[in-house]
């Protein structure tokens, strides 16, 4: 063998033995994941479902260890373990995060204003994932939206609330910056609880009444033992989403082709959480009411000012902070145009119509 030849099949050696620990490499990452959901709460179903297709799809070249809410650190703690990268992933609901940075509120969930149809377009089509990546980015994460439910059961609780008067004086655990300042010009009070905190605040009356999820998360929380009213719509959550924050180290290790399949993971796994929570809503409905809780429904009277005091504080809020403006303007925005096909669709269309919003110019004014 020449020389030459030699070094040619010691060269061709080397890069295929390069290549292969390139493959080992990869085969090798592993990513320790949380969420803010104990096992106790069904939303860590949503949280599973990315998991386990992610790692399905992934294959040899990451396997994501996933470990329920509260074992490894509080729930409070995941996006700090996150971002400093003492994990590479955590489940959550960016409305956690309005501490922060107001702008994580109307990304978590929006008062009297998305449903999960226009959440699932606005992410997918109409320019919302890019802001998920511009607010988590500033803390150095990526945004993978997993999760859509739509609107949330609304106040449960040992005392009636038939309409916007009833809520006067009432301490109700609410979620949300945005929805709690709405509660408040209604004159009820904002109380801060963890999901696993609400069953025995409503069975103390520390709280007067309560809201935490969909029917069927709410029913598998054991709520039904402990209430024995229901006030619908959900109005202070129309519709709520769910995602995984990833160390931007952690992910900038990855292949295109690795972020890629988690990307994919996300979006599959975001259609399948609305089925899945609207089944589980309807037959925890259903639930509910053989357990003999008596529902009542605001009037449209009551639904028409909390719109108006929700416009305002939407306005509030943007007038507050530019960001949480530009999350805003986005979305009228995509209201509006999306009106051009929903309107004359109806009855088969999906969305929701509005015609008493803030308008682009009164946002643009925040910016």
């Amino acid at each position: 063998m020449t020389r030459r030849v030699s070094f040619a099949v010691s060269s061709l050696v080397a890069g295929i033995a390069l290549a292969g620990l390139s493959t080992s490499a990869q085969a090798q990452q592993q990513w320790t994941m949380t969420t803010t959901w104990p096992d106790s709460l069904a939303l860590i179903e949503i949280d599973r479902h990315w998991v386990e297709l992610a790692n399905l799809l992934t294959g040899d070249e990451l396997q994501i260890e996933f470990h329920a809410g509260g074992t490894l650190m509080p729930g409070t703690e995941v996006f700090d373990s996150a971002e400093s990268g003492s994990i590479e992933a955590s489940g959550d609901w960016p409305g956690y995060w309005a501490g922060r940075n107001s702008a994580f509120s109307p990304l978590g969930t929006t008062t009297s204003l998305f449903n999960a149809v226009d959440y699932m377009n606005w992410i997918l089509e109409w320019g919302g994932f890019d802001l998920y990546q511009e607010i988590y980015g500033e803390y150095g994460l990526v945004y993978l939206p997993y999760g859509i439910t739509n609107n949330e059961s609304g106040f449960m609780g040992r005392t009636p609330i038939e309409s916007l008067a009833d809520l006067d004086g009432k301490r109700l655990r609410l979620s949300g910056r945005d929805q709690g300042r709405v509660l408040e010009q209604l004159g009820g009070s904002q109380v801060t609880l963890s999901g696993g905190e609400i069953y025995q605040a409503v069975e103390r009356g520390v709280v007067d009444g309560a809201e935490f999820s969909t029917p069927g998360v709410d029913f598998g929380a054991g709520f039904a033992e402990v209430v024995d009213y229901w006030a619908v719509p959900g109005w202070h959550q129309s519709a709520s989403v769910f995602g995984v924050m990833i160390n931007r180290d952690a992910w900038d290790a990855l292949s295109e082709e690795t972020q890629q399949k988690l990307r994919i993971a996300a979006e599959a796994t975001m259609v399948w959480s609305l089925a899945w929570s609207e089944r589980g809503s309807t037959e925890g409905t259903e639930a509910f009411i053989d357990a003999g809780v008596q529902i009542s429904q605001f009037s449209d009277e009551d639904l028409a000012r909390i719109q108006e005091i929700t416009n305002e504080v939407i306005l509030q809020g943007a007038c507050e902070n530019p960001t949480h403006a530009r999350v805003y303007h986005s979305m009228v925005g995509y209201l509006e145009h999306y009106a051009s096909w929903r309107d004359i669709s109806a009855p088969f269309n999906m969305s929701r119509s509005h015609d008493n919003l803030p308008s682009l110019e009164e946002l643009e004014a925040c910016l």
